[in-house]
């Protein structure tokens, strides 16, 4: 990742602490939570290895070919899911965002986008920088208003990782991560 190490530190912890909750996620017993979780782990994973800082640590590009591959399978695994959910699409767009950038990443010399000025399609790098500018304002408007939920649901005791305001927090800081990364193209 381009910028100053801190920020891109700070990325890394962001990504990596939202991918370890949507691990958590997917032990729940709230079955909406369980089916997004694991492509929100791998996103969150993937995106924190994406923004270590270049002047630490800079993949060899059979490492970038490695990751698109990986993204692109869970493009088609989101495309498969969007069936039966719209919130699948949106994990359509991310993992597609992902194999762009790895792609990117490939292409430039170095090996990573944070050594040149540009990297990547400035269309389709700004289409992506509008839809998650959009993505985030609506998430956080959709977790403004949410109510705490009630100790049980349908006598189940809910915990702390089946809470919908945490899964809405996470989307949101993923979001935000996509939306700097996407700013270093």
């Amino acid at each position: 990742m381009h910028g100053p190490a801190l920020a891109g530190w700070l990325l890394v912890a962001l990504c990596a602490a939202t991918g370890a909750y949507c691990l958590l996620r997917m032990r729940s017993s709230v079955a909406e939570q369980r089916s997004a979780a694991g492509g929100e782990a791998l996103m969150g994973f993937g995106m924190a290895v994406m923004a270590v800082p270049a002047a630490v640590f800079g993949p060899p590009r059979w490492a970038w070919i490695g990751y698109a591959l990986v993204f692109g399978a869970a493009a088609v695994r989101a495309l498969w899911s969007a069936r039966s959910s719209p919130h699948h699409l949106h994990h359509l767009v991310g993992t597609l965002a992902m194999v762009y950038m790895a792609v990117a990443m490939v292409t430039v010399p170095g090996g990573h986008a944070g050594h040149t000025a540009t990297a990547g399609s400035p269309l389709l790098t700004g289409v992506l920088l509008l839809y998650y500018a959009a993505y985030v304002l609506w998430s956080g408007l959709r977790l403004i208003p949410v109510p705490a939920q009630a100790a049980t649901t349908g006598g189940a005791t809910l915990t702390w990782g089946d809470r919908a305001e945490l899964a809405l927090a996470c989307r949101l800081s993923m979001g935000i991560g996509m939306f700097a990364m996407l700013l270093t193209m």
